[in-house]
């Protein structure tokens, strides 16, 4: 980290030095680092800073080394700066708070506070009912702080996804029924009646929790305008596998409607109904970008052909 921005987090925080304490993440293909950073005499005892610095040779694990896979990364941390600096502070589902934003050049220091120092330190890679109905509560939360809301400066359409943004990984896509059907599945989606933001990247990874069951979201990089059914089903096959996701789908969205019903200031029975008759869609939607971007992903299974099949039978 350059002096400038050590000298921001230094003023920013009150703190009379600092010390890189671990690297939390690598950003994916090389963008940058996710740090720990400790501070002397300051109101918190450390905080976690994202520090993007665009690469000058670029490498991504899967082979995808291209202009538009390098702009839509570029674009995705202009988004995050834009979240933090302007719509962060209107999300009643717990997130981290944001305490500096600085560009140099390429490079962008996002100074945030340590949820890990804030009570959520930890991390799940498999989880209990209990655990995915806080998640399912967060996003409730999180798609009732911005039900209506124009998405300025976000992506317009959020997820990662996002069949514009991935167009070869469409053109690779070997499903020719699915490939066909994308377009109508991305317009399902994209021309419902009720938006809101979607958090875009809500898998199970990017939630931390605290001893006592409580959960809070990073990783915005990905937020904007859509359905938030998009949120629910990507974070459903982050985290269970196609038995349980079959079993369990009702029950979650009933869990997941019951919370965001009582976040609203009334109850919206439209709004429900059509979210509902969209989960599935959006399920397709997300299989249809795996199967072109992975095609041996461990996230294809019987599950999400039988849906994705109902749905391209129903456009």
């Amino acid at each position: 980290m350059n002096e400038y921005f050590r000298t921001i987090i230094l003023q920013r925080t009150g703190a009379s030095a600092l010390v890189e304490k671990e690297v939390i993440q690598e950003l994916w293909s090389g963008y940058g680092k996710i740090i720990r950073v400790g501070l002397d005499n300051a109101s918190v005892d450390s905080v976690v800073v994202k520090h993007v610095k665009l690469p000058v040779n670029n490498h991504h694990p899967r082979g995808w080394n291209t202009d538009i896979g390098h702009q839509r990364k570029v674009k995705s941390y202009q988004v995050e700066t834009t979240w933090y600096d302007k719509f962060s502070k209107n999300s009643a589902a717990r997130l981290p708070q944001c305490l500096a934003i600085e560009t140099q050049g390429d490079e962008v220091l996002m100074v945030l506070e340590d949820l890990d120092a804030a009570g959520f330190p930890l991390r799940k890679r498999t989880v209990r009912w209990e655990e995915i109905a806080a998640c399912l509560q967060w996003l409730a939360k999180f798609h009732a702080s911005y039900l209506g809301k124009t998405p300025d400066g976000l992506w317009e359409v959020g997820t990662y996804w996002h069949l514009e943004t991935r167009p070869q990984e469409l053109a690779v896509l070997d499903d020719q029924r699915l490939k066909e059907a994308a377009p109508f599945i991305d317009e399902q989606l994209n021309t419902c009646e009720y938006k809101t933001f979607v958090h875009g990247d809500a898998k199970l990874a990017n939630f931390c929790f605290s001893p006592d069951g409580q959960v809070a979201g990073v990783d915005y990089q990905y937020v904007g305008g859509g359905c938030g059914m998009k949120d629910v089903a990507y974070f459903v096959g982050s985290c269970l596998d196609e038995s349980e996701c079959e079993r369990f789908e009702a029950q979650i969205l009933d869990t997941y409607f019951k919370h965001l019903q009582s976040e609203l200031q009334e109850r919206n029975e439209a709004l429900e109904q059509e979210w509902r008759s969209l989960y599935r869609v959006a399920w397709a939607d997300f299989h249809r970008f795996l199967k072109g971007w992975s095609p041996g992903h461990w996230k294809i299974n019987s599950y999400s052909e039988r849906v994705t099949e109902e749905v391209i039978d129903s456009l």
